[in-house]
């Protein structure tokens, strides 16, 4: 049937049915991979496929078609059908096995020797058990079995049928010897049970992410002609207003035009105390307008969304695979066929060396084939990735992808940008300090209006400064940019220069002794200073300020605690750069560092053998943060700032740099105890099931355990706390 649904260009996450195991995935993937133009991975704990592939060389119907041919379900998620409850399958199963199994078990271990005839009723008992609570993995096996291949149903299915078939031949011809029905019923109890709580904790560990997708709006209030029509979200376009009423979830990115209210963005940043939004004011959808309403011009829709980005990320992040994985998926590839050798050479050394009889041997080797587990290992990784990202999305933290997680294991260093990072980014005029001879209404009209045609945090101040003051503001003609020096144009037939004092010196521009005096002591304040010049002559100072965010400090001492030296990287001077930092308790400065270097400052410390995570916001850090071993940008920062970043932030606030960190550590440690546990598990009950020192149904239940137990594991990260609320 051919899939409607668009794919995006090169990429395309398929719905994968029919998964039982780790081994399953990598058959998957295997055979995804030799498709030609396909790369593909294969999450297991997801139930998904994340495909890159070449529209020109395959199509979307053949990559479908390549995991139907092998016997497994392939849907694009849009035309997947609707998820329902992963545990639900195995309910009637498993009460017919429990119901079934405790009876054979009884009387096979308590009443045998007083009730005549029991291993006939245990026969009638165990058959439905088998046959229909043991349905699927049978069918699966003869499913793999068709395509050449074995999975853990294959291990399953052949246990237990191998346990009631000698059972039957035993009863049905009078040999005298033992029976295993409570062997086989107990074993597909068991191991049904085991995949019952492995459902539900899988689902458990998707839920964040789900709640994510669902926090958007499903209906907007558009004006359309003055009047308020209630549309679906999917017929919002860039440039419509939409009316938020008070209570309403904004329905989409937008600027508000009209109104004044506090929004609660908590579902997206983690942060509980609502942000007041007015006009001009961002806002994004999902969020919660707590009181007034609001007109918002919709300026991203649909999977542009800063929501649907998020998710986007997160998704992503789930799909990878992190390098200790693909250790594993290598190991569960050839686990089964290693398995049911191991079994049978079991069988064949108990019958050979043991003289323990038949009877012996085969329990031995029906609990190799039943102790073995692919599953653990498959789910090490993804399940705990899955948490882990699901929980920093909701504390408002988007970490790209699992080789993120060893980097912050290795970090030494945090360097840090100022304007927007450790300050509020939003400079104000502090003070204005004419030459004398001049002033202070030309100082700021000449400087306002040069400063006017630059987008730079500083120009911005400064021209809104000189509009707020003085009203309109004369045209700037000829405007040249010096990058991280300053601006040149000309004003009313002035040449006018404003930036560091470096760039007047160059302009051959004279500073009085009193206006460097007063620039030093200004600096000394942690305030920015630019000079002002007209025509060759210097007319003042104008000085600036950027609050520190009121979370600044504590989030440099949390830092701190994780062993981590903060170093803070600016483009201001010495002194003023030193100032900030003796506020915030940094201890190293790099200064005077021009925007194209700073990712050179960057290198030099990787140089020098620092292990080095980058904090920035702004266009002018996304070189530093792609050269940094850990970027992490600020969420209210620049687009591609955050897209060349490891870790995202969406708050902006400092502190969740080291909740991000802590987090990742968390999870990757995590991953770690996963894998050893999984490979331990098998290293250990392997040889312990073919010395016949356990029997096959202690091997079931510890098979069983050994994948709840993985994913139980990874689920304790949703507890995880910023260590402010941990406290």
């Amino acid at each position: 049937m051919p899939v409607s649904a668009p794919e995006k260009a090169g990429h395309v996450d398929l719905a994968i049915s029919g998964m039982t195991c780790a081994s399953c995935a990598a058959r998957i993937e295997k055979r995804l991979n030799k498709l030609d133009g396909v790369t593909a991975t294969v999450n297991f704990a997801s139930e998904q496929a994340a495909v890159s592939f070449d529209p020109g060389i395959i199509s979307l119907d053949d990559l479908v078609g390549a995991v139907e041919g092998i016997g497994y379900g392939a849907a694009v998620p849009e035309d997947a059908p609707p998820l329902e409850d992963p545990a639900k399958p195995y309910r009637t199963r498993l009460a017919l096995a429990v119901a079934a199994s405790v009876p054979v078990a009884l009387w096979a271990w308590v009443a045998a020797a007083r009730f005549g005839g029991w291993e006939w009723a245990s026969l009638v008992l165990a058959t439905p058990v088998v046959v229909y609570s043991g349905w699927p993995f049978h069918r699966a096996a003869a499913m793999n079995a068709r395509h050449g291949v074995a999975t853990m149903d294959t291990l399953i299915s052949l246990g237990t049928l191998a346990a009631w078939t000698w059972s039957v031949v035993v009863l049905a011809a009078g040999m005298g010897q033992g029976v295993y029905f409570d062997t086989a019923t107990l074993i597909t109890a068991l191991i049904l049970l085991g995949r019952y709580f492995e459902a539900r904790a899988k689902r458990r560990s998707g839920e964040a992410v789900r709640a994510l997708l669902e926090l958007g709006a499903k209906e907007a209030h558009v004006l359309r002609g003055g009047q308020e029509v209630l549309v679906p979200i999917e017929a919002l376009r860039v440039g419509d207003l939409f009316v938020v009423r008070p209570g309403e979830k904004v329905a989409t990115d937008g600027v508000v035009t009209e109104g004044t209210s506090a929004l609660d963005e908590s579902m997206l940043t983690g942060e509980p105390v609502p942000v007041e939004a007015g006009p001009g004011s961002e806002v994004a959808g999902g969020t919660i307008n707590a009181s007034g309403r609001l007109v918002v011009r919709a300026t991203r829709v649909g999977g542009e969304t800063a929501l649907a980005q998020i998710a986007r990320l997160v998704a992503e992040a789930q799909a990878g695979k992190a390098q200790v994985q693909r250790l594993a998926d290598r190991v569960s590839g050839i686990f089964v066929p290693v398995v049911i050798s191991l079994s049978l050479l079991t069988l064949a050394g108990w019958l050979v060396f043991s003289g323990s009889g038949t009877a012996a041997a085969f329990t031995a080797a029906v609990a190799v084939v039943v102790i073995a587990c692919p599953c653990a290992l498959g789910l090490a990784t993804p399940t705990a990735l899955m948490v882990g990202t699901g929980r920093g999305a909701q504390l408002g933290i988007v970490i790209k992808g699992p080789e993120v997680l060893e980097q912050t294991r290795k970090v030494t260093t945090v360097v840090l940008d100022k304007t927007g990072t450790l300050t509020e980014g939003k400079m104000r005029v502090s003070a204005l300090v004419p030459a004398e001879g001049v002033g202070e209404e030309e100082l700021l009209r000449l400087a306002a209006a040069v400063e006017d045609a630059s987008e730079h945090p500083i120009a911005r101040a400064v021209a809104e400064e000189g509009r707020s003051r003085l009203g309109s503001l004369p045209l700037a003609e000829s405007f040249k940019n010096r990058a991280g020096l300053g601006v040149e144009a000309v004003v009313e037939g002035h040449a006018v220069v404003v930036g560091r004092p470096s760039l007047l010196s160059e302009r051959a521009v004279h500073m009085p002794a009193a206006l460097l005096s007063e620039a030093a002591s200004l600096e000394e304040k942690g305030t920015t200073v630019v000079a002002v010049a007209s025509d060759g002559k210097a007319l003042g100072l104008v000085a600036l300020a950027d609050r520190l965010k009121s979370t600044t400090r504590q989030a440099i001492s949390e830092l701190k605690s994780l062993g981590l030296t903060p170093v803070l990287l600016t483009g201001d001077n010495e002194r003023t750069a030193s100032a900030v930092a003796a506020q915030v308790g940094i201890e190293r400065v790099l200064a005077n560092v021009l925007p194209d270097a700073k990712a050179a400052e960057v290198r030099r410390l990787q140089e020098a053998g620092e292990v080095v995570a980058m904090v920035g916001d702004g266009v002018n850090d996304a070189p530093a943060l792609a050269q940094a071993d850990l970027g992490l940008s600020i969420g209210t920062g620049t687009d591609v700032a955050i897209e060349a970043s490891d870790l995202t932030l969406v708050s902006g606030d400092l502190r969740s740099a080291a909740d991000a960190i802590r987090l990742a550590r968390r999870t990757l440690a995590t991953i770690k105890g996963n894998l050893f546990w999984a490979f331990a598990y098998n290293i250990a009950a392997i040889p312990l099931a073919i010395a016949g020192v356990v029997n096959p149904i202690i091997a079931a239940a510890a098979m069983a355990f050994s994948s709840v137990f993985v994913v139980s594991n990874s689920l304790r990260l949703r507890r995880f706390r910023p260590a402010r609320e941990a406290l």
